[in-house]
């Protein structure tokens, strides 16, 4: 990958942090008119950018019906649909399988045997340890933005925010019992 592809695909890596982040602060009570202005810039703005690179990797493609049909186009096209589909709908959490794209594995330092070791181990789990981590995430996430559905207005002072409900989510999903 050239620098540019990676530079590139950091900024795509932060937009998608900063939609999930803006989509989340949305859902606090009580914000101001000028707050929710800027969280539906920003979720203007980061539509409109992963609009654009589907367009593109769409347009660069070799096999277009197979860039369609293939796992990551339809996670691309999914991260904008429901923009388009709805606006002002509650279906932009569609967007958290963007998250895919992020977990790339950091190489280890190798100053010791004992960190060698590690990393020797590591790297015969990577895929399994990076496919657990992922649905763990889209786990806690979707089970928040679900909670959201099902009792925000039954209980609108335990479930006010996502947040709120990341803590609801992460306390049922992680208890034994």
């Amino acid at each position: 990958m050239t620098s540019f592809g990676r530079a590139f695909a950091i900024v795509i890596q932060l937009l998608v942090i900063a939609s999930l982040l803006g989509f989340s602060i949305e859902t606090l009570p009580h914000l101001i008119a000028k707050t929710r202005g800027w969280l539906r810039s920003l979720e203007i703005i980061t539509v409109s950018i992963f609009s654009v690179e589907y367009l593109l990797r769409l347009w660069a493609a070799e096999n277009r019906w197979k860039f369609v049909t293939s796992f990551f186009g339809i996670i691309d096209l999914l991260a904008v649909l429901p923009f388009y589909i709805a606006p002002g709908a509650d279906r932009r959490s569609v967007r958290v399988f963007r998250f895919l794209r992020l977990f790339r594995m950091l190489k280890l330092v190798r100053s010791s045997k004992a960190v060698r070791r590690f990393h020797v181990a590591l790297s015969i789990a990577r895929e399994d340890l990076i496919l657990f981590g992922a649905v763990s995430l889209i786990a806690f996430y979707l089970s928040a933005v679900g909670i959201c559905f099902f009792e925000n207005e039954a209980q609108p002072t335990h479930f006010a925010s996502v947040f709120h409900r990341l803590w609801w989510a992460t306390t049922t999903l992680t208890t034994v019992g």
